[in-house]
């Protein structure tokens, strides 16, 4: 490209949704990634580009400013500005272990954030927020609640929903009123590792059920009641960590098998909502039997602390609130505030899209690059990575975090011996687009590699 020219590889439409100038970073971030634009290539003038696409010339600007800032372009003096070079953080590990939702796409989170707490500073006794208040969640944290979970449910009834710090207190919560000490806790092979924790440190024990391609087993299920089971945990949604969804016919039956065995099922359901076309939740099949837990966690921010519990129908919460102060008193009153006026005002709703889309295309730059992952949901924000018979999942960990990337292990989610040989593979918690890529090509090379003998080393 020369003097005014803007050449092919800046195909960039500019869409009504979102801020324009976002557009334009978010085009050079994701082309970056995609290998589109490699460092080096000339950037366009900014009157040039602007032109090119119809918007003013503050526009183009602004958007060159945010993409320097994210070290994405680079101005050389009377050279022009150009793509920049991977940044010096990739010399550092690249955390793709921790589950959380990605930033996202078309969205100035900075921005949603002080905007958030202004409305909230504005709205609110700054004394409330900075004292104790009653477990459970205000009315309005109640009724922000509901509101967010209409998108599941339709109508819930506020008297059935506690805000809660946290799904892991949450579920710990109900672990601790409906078993005793001893008591077993039905769940997958494959399950969420903070309940086997929350198990251990409460003096409960795991009992596994076999499961087949649409999940727990009905029958497996019943055989555990049979051995003094009361409890089992469900994670049927995008399933951490295999990203699998329980058809509808399987929840079906599993309600009714607790129904006729009297057990209570603890639904944990953090990605129903990252999740097109998600059946109905368990608890729709099993309503009188099942406590819901539903995270802001995974599908907005970890960093608001917020979980949402529909209790079963006809179930009283002061025994969960009662359970709940004996660990975790209540919420920090700023953030869940914050939470319920993003929902209330819509910005929730304007931050999950924006965090989909970005799910989406990060998705597909791990289908591009690996390719035992098998079908991923549209949005998921982690990958289930089953390994090439040369390697084992310690010896790969291993390997990875010799090249700074970080993965999680099998043995993680897994109960008993032999796990699967796979990994997790988290796709949210890294910056951007570009360096998320970067990774995964990394990683995809280690993969098809073999183990050498230093790969055996632990140190």
């Amino acid at each position: 490209m020369q003097g005014g020219e803007v050449n092919a590889k800046w195909d960039l439409q500019i869409t009504r949704g979102g801020a324009r100038y976002l557009q334009i970073v978010d085009f050079i971030e994701r082309a970056i990634g995609e290998g589109r634009l490699v460092a080096g290539d000339r950037v366009p003038p900014q009157r040039s580009l602007a032109s090119a696409l119809g918007v003013d010339l503050t526009t183009v600007t602004r958007a060159y400013t945010e993409a320097k800032r994210r070290q994405l372009i680079e101005a050389r003096g009377a050279l022009g500005t150009f793509i920049a070079a991977p940044r010096a953080e990739l010399a550092r590990v690249v955390d793709m272990s921790m589950n959380v939702p990605p930033p996202p796409a078309g969205l100035d989170f900075q921005d949603l954030l002080r905007r958030g707490l202004s409305q909230v500073l504005l709205r609110s006794d700054p004394h409330l927020l900075m004292t104790y208040q009653l477990g459970g969640g205000s009315a309005s944290d109640r009724a922000a609640g509901a509101l967010w979970l209409e998108q599941v449910f339709g109508h819930v009834d506020t008297s059935r929903l506690v805000a809660c710090p946290g799904a892991q207190a949450a579920l710990a919560a109900v672990i601790l009123i409906r078993t005793r000490p001893g008591d077993a806790i039905v769940t997958e092979p494959l399950a969420y590792p903070g309940i086997r924790a929350a198990a251990a440190r409460l003096g409960r024990r795991v009992v596994v059920a076999a499961c087949d391609a649409d999940g727990m087993l009905p029958e497996a299920l019943e055989a555990a009641s049979a051995d003094g089971a009361t409890l089992a945990y469900l994670n049927p949604t995008a399933q951490n960590p295999t990203t699998h969804t329980m058809p509808a016919s399987r929840r079906e039956e599993l309600a009714r098998v607790a129904g006729q065995r009297h057990i209570t099922l603890l639904e944990d359901d953090p990605y129903w909502l990252l999740t097109p076309s998600a059946p109905p939740p368990l608890a729709c099949f099993a309503p009188a039997r099942t406590y819901y837990v539903s995270t802001l966690s995974k599908t907005l921010s970890p960093g608001l602390r917020t979980a949402y519990v529909v209790l079963p129908e006809g179930t009283r919460g002061d025994d969960l609130l009662a359970a709940l102060r004996a660990f975790a008193l209540m919420a920090a009153p700023m953030t869940a505030a914050l939470a319920t006026q993003w929902i209330q005002d819509g910005s929730a709703m304007a931050l999950l899209d924006g965090i989909r889309t970005e799910a989406l295309a990060r998705c597909e730059l791990a289908n591009r690059w690996l390719s035992g992952i098998g079908q991923l949901p549209p949005s998921a924000i982690h990958v289930w990575h089953r390994l090439p018979a040369h390697w084992t999942t310690h010896q790969l960990t291993r390997a990875a975090l010799a090249e700074d990337l970080r993965v999680t292990p099998s043995d993680a989610f897994h109960d008993g011996p032999n796990p699967p040989n796979a990994i997790r593979i988290s796709l949210g918690g890294v910056d951007d687009r570009a360096q998320l890529s970067l990774a995964l090509r990394k990683l995809a090379a280690l993969l098809e590699r073999r183990p050498t003998p230093d790969s055996e080393l632990i140190v």
